[in-house]
């Protein structure tokens, strides 16, 4: 996995917040799984509890169930916490716009309750999930940091914030922050229901059913899609890393460029269905164009993934076959 389990201090405490999300409850299982201990802190609005079901036997599992809007949650969540991999947040572009002032509440209060109580505690490291939304309207690609462009959505400057807030807590308060722009992130337990699903899993699901997804825009749409896997690497990678690294973002993906068409029609082979797509409106608010330079995250985090997209996307249709009834 691109991991050793003797990276950190034997009984070392990662606190992962969102940890009930798709994520966040990857994370809980491979650390626990490299021996150490796990607390997760989950509100469950858009979390899952089935996700941590099968954790809460093991005794390095605890399960605060709170909220990152509150600052004596996050305090009491911090105490005793080696690492934060802070993953709570609301995703997705259009809801964003739906609900701007929830997303400024929830995901730059949320993040800043977060570092303060991880500053307070005396935290080692402080990784946080960030987005490649931030690179807005730039047109280059790959997308590499600092070179972003106007940002296109409130979630997108939601996460912005978050950067700029990491940088300022280890510049002022000695904290080391690292943030993580991930690309797409897909794979097992991501929820392919409601209106806001991301579009792999929400794919295999209606194929499965019979049903002919709907694809906004012409399809011609591409993006660096992340296994999980690899974002499991990034985020104990960062936990690892040298202060020298601290305060910067760092691009998360596998570095390849998929187009949403071709995805789909991969999908209907690899399932054996014959349904054609509708096509509906753009997004608003959505980058036309996505892949990501990892340069900057090999160099000074030593992130190597090793989960292609082609590896990943046939691990994830696996899963979904066992896992989603028909």
């Amino acid at each position: 996995m691109g991991y050793a389990n003797d990276s950190f201090p034997k009984g070392s405490l990662f606190l992962v917040t969102g940890g009930a999300g798709f994520i966040g409850s990857n994370l809980c299982e491979a650390i626990l799984n490299l021996g150490y201990r796990v607390r997760c802190l989950d509100d469950l609005s858009t979390g899952h509890y089935e996700n941590i079901e099968p954790f809460l036997a093991d005794p390095n599992f605890s399960f605060i169930k709170g909220d990152v809007k509150d600052l004596e949650t996050c305090l009491k969540a911090c105490g005793g916490a080696d690492y934060v991999l802070h993953q709570a947040a609301w995703g997705s572009v259009p809801r964003s716009i739906e609900m701007p002032l929830f997303y400024c509440v929830n995901n730059i209060m949320g993040t800043l309750n977060m570092m303060e109580a991880a500053r307070r505690n005396g935290v080692k490291k402080f990784v946080y999930a960030s987005s490649s939304s931030v690179y807005g309207d730039e047109p280059n690609l790959p997308k590499k940091e600092g070179r972003e462009g106007e940002l296109l959505s409130p979630y997108a400057v939601s996460k912005r914030c978050d950067e700029e807030w990491g940088k300022q807590y280890t510049r002022h308060y000695g904290l080391d922050t690292y943030g993580l722009r991930y690309f797409n992130v897909f794979g097992r337990r991501q929820d392919p229901d409601g209106a806001y699903a991301a579009v792999i899993p929400k794919f295999i699901r209606q194929l499965l059913h019979g049903e002919a997804p709907t694809i906004n825009g012409d399809g011609r749409q591409s993006r660096d899609f992340t296994y999980i896997e690899n974002v499991i690497e990034a985020n104990l990678k960062a936990c690892a890393a040298p202060r020298e690294a601290a305060g910067e973002v760092f691009n998360i993906a596998y570095g390849g460029r998929e187009y949403l068409i071709d995805i789909y029609y991969g999908l209907t082979k690899a399932l054996g269905v014959e349904i054609e797509p509708v096509f509906g409106p753009d997004r608003a608010g959505d980058i036309k164009h996505s892949n990501a330079d990892i340069s900057k995250a090999k160099h000074l985090l030593g992130y190597d993934p090793d989960w292609s997209f082609e590896r990943g996307i046939d691990a994830a249709i696996e899963w979904y076959k066992k896992n989603l009834q028909s």
